[in-house]
């Protein structure tokens, strides 16, 4: 009789059974001792060591030499290639290589080859972490001369000088090497995860994210599922060009619309972040990137896939896109820092279910007003793995959750004259371990109407 009570009141949306259960049991802490590993892995020396390495080729840019061995994109690809496969015998590296013809900035075919490395996890569903290896020299003034208007963009120039030095230390060399060491500290952690993680070192960024944009394409034809990317770009500098000093946070930019699940994507890292990295502050930026600059991020978000990236606190554009840009100019205290940020975030979601999908086989919303019209009543389908799920609620106006509660294994939920008018609603799947999803909020549709019919 109690038990049977007890499922009615559930499903009614009254009990919260981890309540019960907190008072039976102890209280698991929010840190998970797995992912405190993960993040104290991390090496500032490593890094440094990696990027050392990776600035000796003089150049990366994308249509320099692809043969050589010791300068250029050949020589430089083939270095990260061996250094994933010496990581760790777990990861599963290869060249993820597309075929470019002429177009925009790419002023003649040539091969992309995007480096790879995979970890493979119980489930096929994947989470990305990336940095772009190409690098440029735009000339004396780089980047600040696009920035003021002074110059233009001169790759398509058939005068262009492909082969200049470029060493793109921090742009994005900084992402390149944090990905690779990222690759590196999971695979020897030797920790299984839900998801699987594919580390990836993107070329032809500098060009218009043309690999980034070639993989994506793929991942829509294969239908892949994404879970998240966490892209960085220029991610190593402490000290901007305009003498700000900022070693204690970093930029996390996200697509909207404000319930879009990169937004989702971004306020869980701040919250991982919170948990396993304190001392570093987590800036959320509501727009896709810089203003008007981009990075590989907006090829998997324009493909449908929640995505981020990571920028410095302050930039120095004075150094961007030129012979500028050396090793000099990068922070390997404040790179770890960022490092450790995506670690977990990244190991964090790797342990937790996917999150809930919220809507239909015909892709409708499964958020009513219930029975009495009146109240909240929320629908999902079951994400494997889930023990439990927590219903997350707040005002329309406001762009964080408010309000939280954690309820049973069970796919359906009502809060009682809670009115969907004047709530937006979310819900995440919970792991027997205490991982969290992402929240899937319930958006509302946007009305079209048919166009009236006017006699003249």
């Amino acid at each position: 009789m109690k038990k049977s009570l007890l499922k009615a009141l559930l499903v009614a949306g009254v009990v919260v059974l981890p309540t019960v259960a907190a008072a039976q049991g102890p209280v698991r802490p929010d840190a998970d001792p797995r992912v405190e590993k993960i993040v104290a892995a991390v090496s500032p020396e490593r890094l440094q060591q990696l990027l050392t390495r990776l600035v000796s080729f003089g150049t990366r840019e994308t249509l320099s030499n692809q043969d050589g061995t010791t300068r250029a994109i050949g020589g430089a690809r083939q270095w990260i290639f061996d250094e994933l496969k010496r990581s760790s015998p777990r990861l599963q590296v290869s060249f993820d290589s597309h075929q470019i013809a002429p177009q925009g900035r790419i002023t003649r075919q040539v091969e992309l080859r995007n480096v790879m490395a995979v970890l493979p996890g119980r489930s096929p569903r994947r989470i990305y972490v990336s940095g772009h290896y190409d690098s440029l020299n735009l000339g004396e003034r780089g980047q600040t001369g696009l920035n003021t208007g002074a110059a233009a963009n001169p790759q398509a120039s058939a005068e262009f000088n492909h082969d200049a030095e470029a060493p793109g230390a921090n742009d994005d060399g900084s992402g390149t090497v944090l990905t690779m060491e990222l690759a590196r500290v999971f695979a020897e952690s030797g920790l299984e995860f839900d998801a699987t993680l594919v580390f990836i070192c993107w070329a032809g960024e500098e060009q218009g994210l043309i690999g980034s944009a070639a993989h994506a394409q793929d991942l829509v034809a294969t239908k892949a599922v994404v879970e998240a990317m966490f892209n960085n770009d220029i991610v190593g500098n402490s000290h901007g060009g305009n003498g700000v000093v900022d070693a204690e946070s970093v930029r996390v930019y996200a697509v909207g619309p404000e319930d879009s699940m990169a937004r989702s994507l971004a306020r869980y890292i701040a919250r991982a972040a919170g948990t396993y990295v304190p001392s570093h502050q987590i800036r959320l930026m509501a727009r896709e990137d810089r203003f008007g600059r981009g990075s590989d991020q907006s090829s998997f978000t324009q493909a449908g896939f929640p995505a981020i990236v990571f920028r410095e606190a302050n930039e120095n554009f004075s150094k961007q896109h030129s012979a500028r840009d050396t090793i000099d100019g990068v922070d390997f205290a404040y790179l770890a820092q960022n490092a450790r940020v995506n670690a977990a975030g990244v190991a964090s979601l790797g342990f937790a279910p996917p999150a809930p999908k919220v809507t239909g086989e015909r892709g409708q919303n499964l958020l009513s007003r219930g029975k009495s019209g009146y109240d909240a009543d929320m629908r999902w389908a079951a994400s494997p793995g889930a023990v439990a799920y927590r219903i997350y609620w707040r005002d329309t106006w406001s762009n964080d959750w408010q309000r939280q509660q954690t309820i049973g294994n069970v796919t359906q939920f009502v809060l009682p004259n809670v009115s969907i008018d004047d709530f937006v609603f979310g819900v995440a799947a919970i792991a027997a371990d205490g991982h969290e999803s992402l929240v899937s909020a319930y958006v509302s549709p946007v009305r079209r109407s048919a166009e009236v019919k006017v006699i003249k």
